[in-house]
């Protein structure tokens, strides 16, 4: 569901050492996100005005407010003057667990632990990857070139991160979610899988980021045993997926990449 148009044509001065000249650039839109469970307000994120339910479930799922899509009874997305709002029911006993570590966070579109009431909540241990899934070199090279090939929004704007989805059973990317904050699209991508009841712990999640904890913990969150980036990792976030049996592949590209934690999980062919 679209909220407005995602993409906006600007007016702009091209300078160069050859002069200057008037022309136009497509930018990306941004818009406030407010998710509300019940009654009450828990968090409100800056992101790409589209896929608001993909965004609401994968965020529930990523954060521990529920462990599977189905505690969701009911999902509204509610336009405002100043935003979007998606409310949501959840199971009861589910509404009870969620009242007890209520947080207020409000997140600009490149911070994920924005809000974060404490150090413990942020560092919080990661969910152990348990899979014996195996990927083979060309299947990370061909999910880049896909990944790269379906962002629609970058390739009009030069501005949002993208973050995909590749089914070793498939052997293709089934999913991919674009948004202005690498997280967004990371949560976007986790609630595509979970309503189409893809099994993430049967592929790899492509970023167009740099590797940081918060990538890791959401990753882990729905099981999924790799991660693909185009830029490099932070040590934090090599540490997490060690001890959670994580593969984290870094400085990803057409033709190279670097292995940085569990490497017997990728193989030649």
């Amino acid at each position: 569901m679209a909220y407005q148009s995602t993409v906006t044509s600007v007016q702009r001065r091209l300078v160069t050492l050859k002069g200057a000249s008037e022309g136009t650039r497509s930018i990306p839109e941004e818009v406030a996100v407010a998710f509300a469970y019940g009654s009450a307000s828990f968090a409100v994120m800056m992101a790409t005005p589209d896929d608001f339910e993909d965004f609401a479930s994968g965020f529930s799922l990523t954060e521990g407010i529920i462990e599977d899509i189905s505690e969701i009874t009911s999902m509204e997305v509610v336009p405002h003057e100043q935003g979007v709002e998606v409310r949501m029911t959840l199971h009861q006993d589910r509404d009870q667990r969620l009242l007890s570590r209520r947080r207020q966070l409000a997140g600009p579109a490149g911070c994920g632990l924005c809000g974060i009431e404490s150090l413990e909540a942020a560092v919080r241990p990661v969910r152990h990857i348990t899979t014996e899934l195996h990927v083979d070199v060309p299947s990370v090279f061909k999910a880049l070139v896909q990944c790269r090939e379906n962002q629609r929004l970058n390739a009009l704007t030069r501005a949002v991160h993208a973050a995909g989805f590749w089914s070793v059973e498939e052997k293709r990317l089934v999913a991919v979610r674009e948004d202005v904050g690498r997280h967004n699209a990371l949560d976007k991508l986790a609630g595509a899988l979970a309503r189409a009841r893809a099994r993430a712990e049967q592929g790899f999640i492509v970023i167009s980021s740099r590797l940081s904890i918060e990538l890791v913990q959401k990753a882990a969150m729905i099981g999924c045993p790799m991660l693909v980036a185009v830029s490099a990792p932070t040590n934090f976030a090599l540490r997490a997926a060690q001890a959670a049996g994580m593969t984290l592949i870094a400085v990803a590209r057409e033709d190279s990449f670097e292995v940085f934690t569990h490497p017997e999980r990728v193989r030649p062919r």
